[in-house]
């Protein structure tokens, strides 16, 4: 307390103004210094303005969002006092040299609100400025004053001066006209008429639009929101490896790849994502099932980088070129397919990196270059770079380089290994460097590690996020989980992808759940997010043999060895999935997760939640449990539908085909594992009695 009072007063602002900058020093009560505070630059400033959405830890880093979308941006205003205040929004694009702004509307408890149109990729910057609103203050005060008031020519005239202030902001008619409305409301005119001039729409936006804007008060911080192309928001992801697709058994080559396009654009995905293509270490290489033996014809993991031939800007020489990648790239194109590749930055021990940069890695005590290691499993086929390496300025320039590189073949998709092992500092440099010369470079961060890492990536850069949905099964998981993932504070900036499997992790749910659990887990990732991928084919044909119980890990991994894949197979579930991917194509309520609601059911083996798009309403149902037919009974909120309570709705099924009638908030719903596990609706809002029956005929 003593220390507060000894501090003095301090006076709020942004800034210090020349006069004072420095602290003065005067005497105290008891004879020692006390420092004044400085007054601020502008002390009648009197606009407060708290709390601006989107922000991402206080304007450090941008909000996300896509082209076309709006950005909503709101902010808390007020001042002391009862004078009225004015709000705009001001934007601009970052290759942009002036300022647009937007009158903010006023919402409820002193919150304002405006927007405007994401209409070119790159960052947007934005700001809210608020001033106390002069003549609105006066118009107020003059719409209270009855025609008695003895005042009320005295209040005339100050309103003419208030109008006459905005005349030199004004050019042209407009500047006429204000001072032909000042000259009105100072008049003898009938009191009536100056009160309908003074009131009227055209005169307070043109008083408005020319304010002085006397000592206004700008948000603390020009706030940002990066935006992306749409395949950032919505899209299907397809991984395999392109060396099990060798004609006769071979290795897979680049140009070998052109059935499997049309296989992938056949089940309706987007992105078309291949392993490493880059050559593959010799040293330590790992053999089938990751056993640290491999023989002579031993293919290694793609993930071990580099050898003899080149390394993260070279392609493999049994899989082709660098001309090869840009043939695929145009092959893919032609079928409606983009293709992703992975950047696994770390090095095998014979990547050329190791010889030309020692210094880019770290060593043991013995000398030896330090592998990876994750205990307790161990990767001596890879060496990590070294991000505290006295030549880190190096390091990143070339790691950037590689990314570009890639970017000039024509690839524009990126899955990104194990980014939360390498410095955020240097992926917010990286990406941003290469965004900056091709905004639509889109990033998906592959980090499986603690949320605030993965947050951490995702605000540094990062376009798409792996998530836990791999891991989360029961009801109350995955409720909790994607009511985070669409509600919470990272929906701002974390975009989720979420995958059922991956080379990596055979989760143990699809390990003992059969046909009915891989289409369970293929229906969830396909209509919670808009985002999904999956690593096939292991997941269409039901790849669920771990290579030990209790292991996430696939038997005769495809990461160390060729597989042969029948794709053709009767049992497959290509065509579910093709039908998943085709529904949310058709549906762009599915193409997001903002509107994500999820809805009361009487079984915890049953999962219900709704999406919504303009007028469109998705309803999805899914039975959690791959064994037995689960039933209950769900509750709607129907007048967030816009369904009328007591009236008939229809419900058209995608997945199975069938309709149904509905009526009220609660209805009954069955599904078994058998047949489909799951109901993805529509809801038809109206249905008139006399068309009612025509839908069974």
């Amino acid at each position: 307390g003593a220390a507060a009072a000894r501090a003095g007063p301090r006076l709020p602002g942004p800034a210090l103004n020349d006069a004072a900058r420095h602290a003065r020093e005067a005497p105290a009560a008891s004879g020692r210094p006390v420092r004044v505070e400085p007054l601020p630059e502008d002390g009648r400033a009197r606009v407060v303005l708290e709390s601006a959405t989107p922000v991402v830890d206080g304007g450090r880093f941008p909000a996300k969002r896509v082209r076309g979308e709006r950005v909503e941006v709101e902010v808390d205003a007020f001042t002391d006092g009862h004078d009225r205040i004015a709000c705009v929004l001001r934007w601009r694009h970052e290759d942009d040299v002036d300022w647009r702004e937007t009158p903010m509307r006023p919402l409820v408890n002193d919150r304002w609100a405006a927007g405007f149109a994401a209409e070119k990729l790159g960052r947007y910057r934005f700001q809210p400025v608020a001033w106390i609103d002069r003549y609105g203050t006066w118009l107020h005060d003059l719409e209270r004053r009855p025609d008695a008031d003895p005042d009320l020519a005295v209040h005339f005239a100050h309103g003419a001066e208030l109008v006459l202030e905005a005349v030199p902001q004004a050019h042209g008619p407009a500047a006429a006209w204000l001072r032909e409305i000042a000259a009105e409301l100072a008049g003898d005119g009938a009191i009536a008429d100056r009160r309908e001039l003074a009131a009227a729409p055209e005169t307070v936006k043109l008083v408005r639009d020319h304010d002085v804007r006397r000592h206004a008060t700008a948000y603390a911080t020009v706030l940002e929101v990066a935006v992306d192309r749409e395949r950032a928001r919505y899209g299907a992801w397809y991984e395999f490896f392109p060396r099990s697709f060798g004609p006769d058994g071979r290795h897979g080559r680049l140009r070998d790849l052109e059935p499997m396009l049309d296989y992938v654009a056949r089940l309706g995905f987007d992105v078309l994502y291949l392993p490493p293509i880059h050559p593959i270490g010799r040293q330590f290489r790992k053999g089938p099932n990751n056993t640290l033996v491999a023989g002579p014809d031993d293919v290694g993991s793609p993930w071990a980088i580099g050898g003899p031939e080149g390394g993260h800007k070279a392609v493999h020489p049994e899989l082709g070129t660098v001309e090869d990648v840009r043939w695929l790239v145009e092959r893919a194109a032609e079928r409606g397919l983009e293709l992703a590749l992975d950047v696994a930055f770390q090095c095998a021990p014979d990547h050329p990196y190791v010889a030309e940069h020692p210094e880019w890695f770290r060593r043991r005590p013995d000398g030896s270059i330090q592998y990876a290691e994750n205990p307790p499993k161990k990767y001596q086929d890879i060496y990590p770079f070294d991000f505290e390496s006295e030549q880190w300025p190096a390091l990143w320039r070339e790691l950037e380089s590689v990314m570009q590189f890639w970017v000039d073949q024509g690839v524009r998709i990126f899955r990104v290994d194990n980014p939360h092992t390498k410095a955020f500092a240097f992926w917010e440099w990286a990406l941003a460097s290469v965004k900056r010369r091709c905004p639509e470079a889109i990033f998906l961060s592959e980090a499986f590690t603690r949320p605030r890492v993965m947050h951490r990536l995702a605000k540094a850069g990062f376009t798409q996020s792996y998530t836990y949905f791999t891991w989360r099964n029961t009801k109350q998981e995955l409720t909790e989980y994607f009511t985070e993932l669409a509600h919470g504070p990272g929906a701002e900036y974390f975009r989720p992808n979420v995958w059922p499997n991956t080379p990596d992790i055979l989760p143990e749910y699809l390990q003992v759940s059969g046909r009915a659990g891989f289409m369970i887990r293929a229906t969830l990732a396909a209509t919670l997010a808009a985002t999904w991928g999956l690593y096939g084919p292991a997941f269409e044909l039901l790849d669920d043999e771990p290579v030990a119980p209790g292991k996430e890990e696939y038997r005769h991994s495809e990461k160390y060895q060729l597989k042969r894949w029948e794709l053709e197979r009767p049992d497959s579930l290509a065509e579910f999935v093709a039908l998943l991917n085709r529904i949310r194509r058709d549906t762009p309520a599915l193409q997001q997760e903002r509107t994500l609601e999820f809805h009361d059911v009487d079984n915890d083996q049953l999962l219900c939640w709704s999406k919504s798009a303009g007028d469109e309403v998705v309803l999805v149902v899914v039975n959690l449990d791959p064994w037995h037919e689960q039933s209950g009974w769900l509750t709607l909120p129907l007048a967030r539908f816009g369904l009328e309570a007591g009236r008939t709705y229809l419900l058209h099924d995608q997945l199975g085909g069938g309709r149904f009638l509905w009526n009220g908030e609660r209805n009954y719903v069955s599904l078994s594992p058998q047949g489909l596990p799951a109901h993805v609706f529509k809801v038809r809002h109206r249905v008139k009695r006399e068309q009612d029956f025509d839908y069974f005929l």
